[in-house]
């Protein structure tokens, strides 16, 4: 069986990448798995911004939210949080730009954290339970 993942924009294929390692020569997995330290740094910073539940939560409310913009005290009502947990939290979804303050009090997901979390969580949710699927079969 062979599974890939695609990324397509207007039916085009503009990346691919298979997701069994029997399907990679050595070269080219080794290819791929060169990272410089820069690159390193940044998937580790975003990873650490989603590894927290309440920051995942933050996220979903506000993707949940009709213009994607939550206020300080949304977050404290909605997710039972105390101000310093929404201050912190908050703050680091910010530093990895996934998060910006738009106002007094008022905080919107960036255009750039939409599309990181929807892959991160979404996407990677039903490929873990498509894979797990396939596995039973």
């Amino acid at each position: 069986m062979t599974l890939k993942l695609q990324l397509v924009k207007d039916k085009e294929v503009i990346f691919e990448v298979p997701i069994s390692p029997s399907q990679w020569t050595k070269t080219k997995l080794e290819e791929e798995l060169t990272t410089n330290d820069e690159e390193i740094r940044r998937l580790t910073k975003i990873f650490e911004a989603f590894a927290h539940e309440t920051r995942l939560k933050m996220m979903n409310l506000l993707l949940m939210d009709e213009d994607c913009t939550v206020s300080f005290a949304d977050f404290m009502r909605d997710l039972d949080l105390n101000p310093k947990l929404v201050w912190e939290n908050a703050r680091k979804l910010s530093e990895e730009g996934l998060l910006k303050k738009v106002g007094r009090g008022r905080y919107c997901i960036s255009d750039f954290g939409q599309k990181v979390f929807i892959m991160m969580n979404l996407a990677l949710k039903h490929l873990i339970e498509t894979l797990d699927e396939i596995d039973e079969f």
